[in-house]
C-alpha cells in the first residue's frame, strides 16, 4: 500500500487513490473562521451568490482574537459576524467562550480520520486526534463553506520519531521547541509531519495538542498522530460521532524519518525573534522579564493550568512584574476553578482574563511597552506579536513561566521538583 496517515486520509475523501503531488478534491468535515478572518469568509461567500450554505451544522465562527472588543471597528466586525450567523442558522461562539483551536475539538466537531480546516494557521492543532487538520485562506474557506469540499495538494509526510522519558519539569512544549530548533522555522515548508514513539505513546491527549499546534511554526501544511486508546477515549468523550482512526501502512513512503532521544532534555525557551533561536534553559542567563503570560491554543488547557498552579501555590509574583493567565475556554476556566487553581493564581497576584486570544496575538488585553521582555506560552515570538515590535518575546513551557513569574527572571521549573 504505501501509504501515509495523510495520503489515506485524502484518499477517503476524494475517492481516489491519493499520493504525494497530487491536486485533489475533497470532502471536507468541518470548517470554521475566527473574528480576524470571518469577515473576508462572508464578503467572498456572498460575492459567489450563493443562498445557502452546503451544511450549517459543518461550519461555526469563533470570537476570541479580540475579545471582548477593544475598538469599533472590531466591533463592527463582530456584529457582522452575528448578523451572518442569524441569517443562516449557524452557529457562533461568542465573547467569552474561548479560543477556537480549542473550542472546536471540545464540542465534538473533529474526530479521528477527520479531514478539517480552518481559516488560522493554528488549525493543525487537531492532528493530535488523528485528523488532518489545516490553515486555509479566508476565500478558500468560504468555497467550503458554500460546497462543502475543497482542493488540496497532498504533501509528502517526515516522519519524526521520539524516544525516551522526559525527566521532571519537562513538558510538550520543550520537546516541540528542541524540534523546531532543530529543523528551523522553514525545515518543514508544505510537508505533514508524522509525530510517534514512547514519548508520544506516554503524553496525555493535551500534551499531543500541544505539539501538534506548533508543527506550522516549522512551515508544516499539518502535524499528525496516530489513533490509540487514549485518543479515542478522548474524542468519544467529546464528539457524537464514530472515530474512524487511520495508521500509516508498514512500509508508507518518507521524505525523511528523524529521531529524537529525549531523556536528557532540559527546559527549552525560545528566545527573539523566532521561534526556532531555541536554547536549553541553562544557557538564558539571568534574563529579565517584565510580563509572563499563561494561555493561548498552544498551552491554555487545564492540565497546563494545574502545572502552572503547582508552582505558584503559596508563592507570590515577582515585584514590578505581570503575570496573565488566561484559561482557552470556558469550561477550562470552570473546571479551574472548581480545582483551586484560580484562586491560586490571584493569591499569587495574578491577573485571570476572560478565555480568548488577546495577549498572544497583541490587540489588547497585555500589549507591551518599547524594550519590555515578555515570556509566554504562546508559539510565536516575532517582533510585534504582542502588540509592539520594539518588545523581546521569549517562548516557554507553562512551568518555565510559572517558575519565571515568581523569580522576575526566566528561570528554571525544575528548582520546583516536589512540585511538579
Amino acid at each position: 500500500m504505501r501509504q501515509t496517515i495523510v495520503e489515506k486520509i485524502f484518499s477517503q475523501h476524494s475517492g481516489k487513490r491519493a499520493k504525494v503531488g497530487d491536486i485533489i478534491i475533497a470532502d471536507v468535515d468541518f470548517c470554521f473562521g475566527q473574528d480576524g478572518t470571518s469577515a473576508l469568509i462572508i464578503d467572498s461567500f456572498r460575492k459567489m451568490g450563493v443562498e445557502a450554505v452546503h451544511d450549517r451544522n459543518k461550519f461555526c465562527m469563533v470570537i476570541d482574537h479580540s475579545s471582548p472588543s477593544p475598538n469599533i471597528g472590531v466591533s463592527t466586525i463582530h456584529s457582522k459576524m452575528r448578523t451572518f450567523a442569524r441569517e443562516f442558522g449557524l452557529k457562533v461562539y461568542d465573547v467569552g467562550s474561548g479560543v477556537c483551536h480549542q473550542i472546536v475539538p471540545e464540542n465534538g466537531y473533529v474526530t479521528a480520520g477527520d479531514l478539517i480546516i480552518g481559516a488560522d494557521s493554528h488549525t493543525c492543532t487537531y492532528g493530535a486526534v488523528n485528523a488532518f487538520s489545516a490553515g486555509v485562506g479566508s476565500t478558500d474557506l468560504a468555497i467550503s463553506l458554500a460546497t462543502g469540499k475543497n482542493w488540496f495538494k497532498v504533501p509528502e509526510t517526515i516522519k519524526v520519531v521520539l524516544k525516551g522519558k522526559l525527566g521532571k519539569g519537562v513538558y510538550a512544549k520543550d520537546i516541540i521547541l528542541h524540534i523546531i530548533g532543530d529543523m528551523t522555522a522553514g525545515g518543514a515548508n508544505y510537508r505533514a509531519i508524522e509525530f510517534s514513539g514512547e514519548v508520544i505513546d506516554e503524553l496525555s491527549v493535551e500534551s499531543r495538542f500541544t505539539i501538534a499546534n506548533m508543527a506550522v511554526e516549522m512551515g508544516a501544511k499539518c502535524g499528525i498522530m496516530e489513533a490509540d486508546r487514549k485518543t479515542i477515549a478522548w474524542v468519544k468523550k467529546h464528539s457524537s460521532r464514530d472515530p474512524k482512526p487511520v495508521e500509516p501502512d508498514e512500509d508508507a513512503k518518507y521524505i525523511e524519518i528523524r529521531e529524537y532521544e529525549l531523556s536528557m532534555l532540559a527546559p527549552q525557551v525560545a528566545k527573539p525573534h523566532s521561534v526556532d533561536n531555541v536554547s536549553n534553559i541553562e544557557d538564558i542567563g539571568n534574563t529579565p522579564i517584565d510580563q509572563v503570560y499563561i494561555g493561548t491554543c498552544t498551552n491554555g488547557r487545564l492540565e497546563d493550568l494545574e502545572i502552572a498552579a503547582k508552582i505558584l501555590k503559596g508563592n507570590k509574583v515577582a515585584p514590578y512584574l505581570r503575570l496573565i493567565v488566561t484559561p482557552a475556554s470556558k469550561w477550562i476556566y470552570l473546571d479551574a476553578m472548581k480545582k483551586g487553581y484560580i484562586d491560586i493564581f490571584v493569591d499569587a497576584g495574578a491577573i485571570v482574563n476572560n478565555p480568548g486570544c488577546g495577549p498572544c496575538v497583541g490587540t489588547h488585553q497585555g500589549v507591551l511597552a518599547d524594550g519590555e521582555n515578555a515570556l509566554s506560552t504562546a508559539n510565536r515570538n516575532f517582533k510585534g506579536r504582542m502588540g509592539n515590535p520594539n518588545a523581546n518575546i521569549y517562548l516557554g513551557s507553562p512551568a518555565v513561566a510559572a517558575a519565571t513569574a515568581i523569580a522576575g527572571r526566566i528561570a528554571d521549573p525544575r528548582e520546583y521538583k516536589r512540585k511538579l
